[in-house]
């Protein structure tokens, strides 16, 4: 069989750092590892093609060559899902959706005609069986979380690399918290379940015979879920390869703020290679945690948490969250000088959503202040419910955090803030061109035409004398800051 599988586009966001791909020539920040996988998952003999919408166009003649269309998304690319499956019928072509998206909303989207939901791992050999059986049902879907030991390594020969500024390796699924707004424990589980080193290693020595040198962003949704399995095994097996190869690789992933208890797993992680890590912070208001039931984040010197990570050589990204029942109307301010003091460069700050499978859109949906489904996108000034506090009020408290910390003033001051503390991991460089093309750019955009001009050349200065092994990562984080601002619409 000839399959087409297809990652919609993904409109501009806080993540998409559309704006900062520029300076580098880049497409896309990461590819579509999930049907990278699905692909390492059918048969070996079926040919197959990838066509990911954020790099390359679909063509009508590309889904005509397919027997069949798989389509995979997050509720972000709710509007494009839905308009190449309105191709794919015009065309009548067979098409087969998975993934967060169709597994929250399937019942939302009409001419699919094979959904294959939840983790393929269980329900994708179902749905090849009757396939080959000819008799293939509407729906597939298990309430297993199955293990991943078996779990392929992705078909990375179907995308060409260059178009990407980091590639992604997932090592495990689930989370043990239940945070009343994440549907990840509904999706996954709250018990971990992991590869083995053995297939983690794999997956690295795949990546770099490949030629792939630079950042791989490690997918799971709290990667220290099981911190002794990290520290037995994992851990040690990632930095005995990295010193094989040289550091090839600069790791980040995600986890829970319980990571700054743990001095060995900082150092290890380190030592593994990686330098940033992104923690869901939320907020700084201990009857909003509760509400939410983030119970691990409250009783916490939070500003303290974030700078021992920084200490240890770990660039904490931030997420926030404001619209909170409980939230008081000091909540702006307060968030707002945190993310300053704490030295949180990339803080997402969002309004609180529900997304469908979550605790908080089950007890919305009984309370009926439920308006309307999440967009998907965290800093579009929408809500999906009816807030307690006045929507004007927090829609214009919320902006105001937003210019607070976005505004080049304070956004360099934090920048500077955290390249006094930060410390990381030496990893191999990998020059190559687009970097003094990336150069030349932020200085005419930043340097010369933004408003921003004036801190942006304090920084370089203060930079290349104080911590020139540093520079790189100063002007990363200058041109992340456009990203921001365009974003905002600060600019």
């Amino acid at each position: 069989m000839k399959i087409l599988m297809v990652s919609p586009d993904h409109p501009e966001t806080f993540w998409s750092f559309k704006y900062a791909l520029k300076f580098v020539s880049k497409k896309a920040t990461e590819p579509p590892l999930g049907l990278l996988t699905i692909a390492a998952m059918l048969p070996g003999e079926w040919e197959k093609k990838l066509i990911d919408m954020n790099v390359t166009k679909l063509r009508n003649d590309d889904i005509e060559w397919a027997d069949m269309v798989f389509l995979s998304g997050m509720s972000i690319q709710r509007e494009s899902a839905r308009e190449i499956i309105e191709r794919c019928n015009k065309l009548d072509t067979v098409l087969v959706a998975g993934g967060p998206l169709f597994t929250a909303e399937f019942m939302e989207f009409e001419g699919v005609d094979h959904f294959v939901l939840n983790d393929a791992e269980a329900t994708l050999p179902l749905f090849l069986e009757d396939l080959e059986n000819e008799c293939p049902e509407h729906i597939y879907t298990s309430s297993e979380f199955p293990s991943l030991k078996n779990t392929p390594v992705p078909m990375w020969e179907l995308i060409d690399m260059k178009n990407y500024t980091t590639l992604d390796i997932q090592y495990s699924r689930g989370c043990p918290f239940q945070c009343e707004f994440c549907d990840i424990s509904t999706l996954f589980g709250r018990k971990i379940r992991t590869k083995s080193k053995e297939q983690v290693i794999t997956e690295l020595d795949r990546l770099y015979t490949l030629g792939w040198r630079g950042g791989i962003f490690i997918v799971d949704d709290n990667f220290i879920g099981n911190k002794k399995k990290l520290k037995r095994d994992i851990l040690p097996a990632l930095i005995k390869w990295q010193e094989r190869k040289r550091y090839p690789f600069a790791f980040g992933t995600e986890a829970s703020i319980d990571l700054s208890d743990d001095d060995e797993l900082m150092i290890l992680m380190k030592t593994a290679g990686f330098n940033s890590v992104f923690i869901g912070i939320e907020t700084t208001n201990e009857d909003s945690l509760t509400e939410c039931s983030k119970i691990h984040n409250k009783n916490r010197d939070l500003v303290g948490c974030v700078k021992k990570m920084h200490d240890f050589g770990l660039l904490v990204k931030g997420g926030f969250i404001v619209g909170f029942d409980n939230d008081p109307p000091t909540i702006f301010n307060q968030l707002s000088t945190f993310i300053q003091e704490s030295g949180v460069v990339t803080a997402m700050v969002g309004l609180l959503n529900a997304p469908r499978g979550s605790k908080l859109y089950d007890r919305l949906d009984g309370e009926d202040r439920l308006i309307k489904d999440f967009s998907g996108d965290n800093t579009d000034s929408s809500i999906n419910f009816i807030p307690r506090m006045n929507p004007e009020k927090l829609v214009n408290g919320y902006k105001q955090i937003i210019n607070n910390i976005y505004e080049p003033k304070a956004y360099y001051q934090r920048l500077r803030q955290l390249l006094v503390n930060y410390n990381p991991v030496k990893i191999k460089s990998n020059f190559q061109f687009r970097n003094i093309g990336a150069f030349f750019k932020s200085i005419l955009f930043l340097g010369i035409l933004g408003k921003e001009r004036l801190y942006f050349w304090r920084l370089l200065s203060w930079t290349v004398f104080k911590k020139p092994q540093l520079f790189s990562l100063a002007l990363t984080y200058a041109i992340y800051g456009f990203h921001f601002r365009k974003i905002f619409k600060l600019d």
